[in-house]
């Protein structure tokens, strides 16, 4: 959400940035925000002036009574009573002008940076940087549920009896090695200065608006039946909504939090539910870095995070890039973002395995995270920034892929042997 008076004092550039965004349809928003801004200020007016006049009047009844001039005092109640009668329309008709701010503010996406790239959906994405060289294996790849059974890893029939499309099992060595990915992505975050978290999986409904747009929420949200509770699509959701309604000292900031959680989503309109495999699933989990810093910071941080990632990625063996989001890319908070992709040497490309964004204050003024400024003593919002450490089902396709060997065993790497029981190889059974 945008700073009122920003739209105010910027409208033009507003607009433009919705037109940079291919969101055209919002541009009358732009108008009925002003509007409605307009409408707001003049209600709050009146209604000083009306609640002054109302304290005015009780004297000026008070006085004449003891002057003893009852009609005239009679004629000043009904003014009163008219003036108060007012104030309580007044009232009523604010907090509705004040719902539909909101609400049309809401949908306005955020400033995005200058160097994001203009472009109407994720084809129109950037390559940037690339990390370890990526290279065709000299065999033939099996598509990674074959490799997943090969190793006796995984049971998709018995998910699809007790849970439908879009579960699995894991078993064995590739549940341990789910397992042992979480924990080294876990350490290796600590090793960063990053504090570790288990968040709830469970909020509210005042946290999933402040976190993310209705149309997200909509295609991701799982809701819990007569509760005003959702399960969490990610641990940002969660790790943010512990700060909702804070103003935190600024020797408090940067928070940096590292947090692990199961991952529901509905994954609505999305393709490759019905396909065999686990690229796209109801259910995952996740280890998650979390920022929330000073306004001057978070594009430092930004940086920070998403090299974290790679890092780890590197750290594993596995060859990944940067992928740029162009402007139709980016979800209404976001101020940029970019996604990592690891290297598919049966597919002979990148895929999507973790994303990065800056959402500046977008959530915080949502949720009202503020600091107190040392130097000026005003309370600001924070920026908040999140990014994927690891998420083992896309991990898993991309560790499987890079590290099948000719024998049908898979590799691993040193910094998991520890994790792994010492185990070098994964063996067919």
């Amino acid at each position: 959400m945008l700073d009122i008076n920003f739209i105010r004092e910027n409208p033009d550039i507003v607009r433009e940035n919705i037109r940079k965004k291919f969101q055209d349809y919002k541009l009358p928003l732009v108008d009925e925000v002003l509007s409605l801004d307009k409408k707001r200020r003049e209600l709050q007016q009146e209604g000083d002036t009306r609640r002054a006049d109302r304290n005015r009047l009780a004297k000026q009844i008070g006085t004449l009574m003891r002057e003893g001039k009852k009609a005239e005092a009679e004629e000043v109640k009904a003014l009163s009573k008219a003036n108060n009668e007012r104030v309580t329309e007044i009232e009523s008709e604010s907090a509705e002008v004040e719902t539909a701010l909101k609400k049309a503010m809401a949908l306005i996406p955020n400033i995005i940076a200058d160097d994001v790239p203009i472009g109407k959906d994720d084809s129109e994405n950037v390559q940037g940087e690339t990390f370890l060289k990526a290279e065709p294996k000299p065999f033939e790849v099996p598509y990674h549920l074959d490799i997943l059974e090969s190793l006796n890893g995984i049971d998709l029939d018995s998910a699809r009896r007790t849970s439908g499309n879009g579960f699995y099992y894991l078993t064995g060595d590739i549940a341990r090695l789910h397992s042992a990915v979480l924990t080294y992505a876990r350490d290796f975050m600590i090793d960063k200065g990053f504090t570790y978290c288990i968040p709830p999986f469970m909020i509210r409904s005042e946290v999933v608006s402040g976190v993310m747009s209705f149309e997200e929420m909509e295609g991701m949200m799982y809701k819990i039946e007569g509760e005003d509770l959702y399960l969490i699509g990610t641990s940002e959701h969660s790790m943010i909504g512990r700060f909702m309604g804070q103003t935190l000292p600024e020797s408090a900031l940067p928070q940096t939090l590292t947090s692990y959680s199961p991952c529901f989503r509905k994954e609505k309109g999305a393709h490759g539910l019905e396909e065999r495999g686990i690229y796209r699933i109801h259910q995952f989990e996740k280890q998650e870095m979390i920022v929330l810093c000073k306004p001057e910071q978070s594009d430092e941080w930004y940086e920070k995070m998403w090299r974290y990632t790679v890092e780890l990625f590197t750290s594993m063996e596995i060859p990944v890039r940067q992928l740029i989001c162009c402007s139709g890319d980016l979800a209404d908070l976001k101020y940029k973002s970019c996604d990592i992709e690891a290297w598919s040497p049966r597919q002979g490309k990148y895929f999507e395995v973790g994303s990065c964004s800056n959402l500046t204050d977008a959530q915080a003024r949502r949720l009202g995270i503020r600091y107190k400024n040392e130097k000026t003593g005003r309370n600001e919002f924070v920026h908040t920034l999140n990014n994927t450490v690891v998420a083992p089902p896309r991990m898993l396709i991309a560790f499987l892929e890079n590290h099948l060997q000719a024998d049908g065993s898979v590799y691993i790497p040193e910094v998991l042997r520890k994790y792994m029981g010492g185990k070098d190889k994964i063996r067919i059974k």
